[in-house]
């Protein structure tokens, strides 16, 4: 039993012989934070879902999609990138969905918890005085919810386990 202020782990089970990770982000210090985690994946077939077409070029050996940009006051792009992206993770089948953020992270989690896949929200580290929007909304669905600032985490999440930059 947790004491409160441990972190949960995740157990994924294994369909094959390696799991299939959906790793989701929006642009910029999002997606920086993806790349400086990215190598915790090695053992997994990995597929990275962003906004901008030239982040490809980052991880030219992994599966890639694209997805429009968008948030909560771009509501017909919002519908788009849901559309887009309940095709993605209908299509990948991923064992486990994690984000560094913001609103495509969001729902993929979303979807991917949805098909049964765990699931992981690692807050911005932009962040530092309060929760992102879409870290607060998710968090308490996601099977580990992180944060980057000690000062943010809690007993029931997010927690913290140290920064990534």
């Amino acid at each position: 039993m947790s004491d409160g202020n441990s972190v949960p782990e995740i157990s994924v089970p294994l369909r094959g012989v390696r799991p299939k990770v959906l790793a989701v982000s929006s642009g910029g210090g999002h997606w920086v934070q993806m790349m400086r985690i990215k190598h915790a994946f090695d053992d997994c077939d990995v597929t990275f879902v962003t906004v901008h077409e030239s982040y490809r070029a980052q991880v030219p050996d992994n599966q890639f999609y694209l997805v429009n940009d968008a948030n909560i006051r771009t509501k017909l792009d919002l519908l788009r990138a849901a559309r887009r992206l309940a095709w993605i993770v209908w299509t990948v089948r991923p064992d486990v969905v994690i984000s560094t953020g913001a609103a495509p992270g969001y729902l993929a989690l979303r979807f991917g918890r949805l098909l049964g896949a765990r699931t992981i929200w690692l807050d911005s580290i932009a962040n530092a005085e309060k929760l992102s929007m879409s870290g607060d909304r998710i968090g308490r669905s996601a099977d580990l919810w992180l944060t980057q600032w000690p000062h943010l985490a809690r007993p029931n999440g997010p927690h913290y386990t140290g920064a990534v930059l």
